[in-house]
């Protein structure tokens, strides 16, 4: 799938559904617009949004990240991050996480996620769902399928 909103190439598992929200990253209110796709009780979903300054941009990624594993009242199991400059891509920064953490109903849930900035554009690149349902193959072959353009 490419994204008529933003510069990226995804491969989704199904047919996704598209739609745009506003959202505040600590302090900072944006336009992001998901693309997610389901299968079974997991999520497959890139995020994008356009932040006003570059130098802004890490800080998003941050307050993305926090905000998702908030959301499933987890914890980080592991975390890798990297930024960049360069003179042909501008700033860019990437953090990588897994978490795990439980339902509103006390059930498992892992949420794997990757998210990169490239100059002003953010990216959130999940994979959410039941723990013991989410094959580490799928969320490797979805991750690495993400191409920001």
């Amino acid at each position: 799938m490419r994204s008529k909103e933003a510069p990226y190439s995804v491969l989704l598992p199904t047919k996704p559904s598209t739609f745009s929200r506003p959202i505040d990253l600590d302090g900072m209110p944006l336009t992001m617009t998901m693309t997610a796709s389901k299968v079974d009780d997991t999520v497959f979903a890139v995020g994008s949004a356009t932040v006003p300054d570059a130098a802004k941009a890490q800080a998003a990624l941050i307050a993305m990240k926090t905000a998702l594993v908030k959301n499933i009242n987890g914890i980080v199991r592991s975390e890798k991050s990297s930024a960049a400059a360069s003179s042909t891509q501008g700033l860019s920064a990437s953090i990588d996480i897994e978490a795990v953490g439980k339902t509103p109903g006390g059930k498992d849930e892992v949420l794997f996620g990757h998210f990169v900035s490239r100059d002003k554009q953010i990216y959130q690149v999940i994979v959410m769902g039941p723990a013991k349902e989410v094959s580490r193959e799928n969320v490797d072959t979805f991750i690495s399928s993400f191409k920001n353009n």
